[in-house]
């Protein structure tokens, strides 16, 4: 990496940085482009320039939260000696991590607000084909129902976002929380393959 890439993925970072402080503290709508930049020792032009705009900074940072979300998630699900139970794990990790204020102002709340759809981010485009080589496995082991593995990674990603936008949106998040995961849970295993 050249001087200048270096400095350019160092300076994208500290606007990533600054603004994830900034959107968890006051939210994206609240939060001042030249605040954020002064805090990161940055000017306009370098958030100009590295994301065009506040909302492609809030992008960014959407992208991060997200991905490290399901890299934690994944990281549950790997403990399970068995898959199923680890596809499972995973989801519910998902879910219970609508409970972080970060996470829950940041990726839930303020993410589908200025972002739209979650589910064309290109965070869960690649949650999505992880979950479909899982799903691809599970069918193939007769765990699962011989259903489209695409269409069955769909719907379980689906639930789980769902899951944790609910948990996140709603007025009493820990009281939400056990009911979306059993609701999550029951829905999964219609998947499961009876014989």
């Amino acid at each position: 990496m050249n001087k200048r890439s270096k400095k350019m993925a160092e300076n994208r970072a500290k606007l990533i940085s600054a603004a994830k402080k900034a959107f968890a503290e006051k939210g994206f709508a609240a939060s001042s482009m030249d605040e954020l930049t002064a805090s990161a020792g940055l000017t306009r032009g370098a958030l100009y320039h590295n994301f065009g705009d506040k909302r492609g900074l809030l992008a960014a940072v959407v992208d991060q939260l997200d991905s490290e979300m399901a890299l934690k998630a994944r990281e549950v699900g790997v403990k399970y000696d068995d898959p199923w139970q680890g596809l499972l794990a995973e989801g519910t990790a998902y879910i219970e991590m609508a409970l972080d204020p970060v996470i829950q102002r940041i990726v839930l709340l303020d993410g589908p607000a200025f972002l739209g759809d979650p589910s064309q981010w290109p965070s869960q485009s690649s949650c999505l084909a992880a979950t479909k080589s899982k799903v691809e496995k599970l069918i193939c082991e007769g765990i699962l129902k011989p259903v489209d593995a695409e269409a069955a990674a769909r719907l379980l990603c689906g639930a789980a976002l769902n899951a944790a936008l609910w948990v996140a949106a709603s007025a009493a998040p820990e009281d939400v929380l056990p009911r979306s995961i059993e609701a999550f849970r029951a829905l999964a295993a219609g998947f499961l393959n009876p014989s």
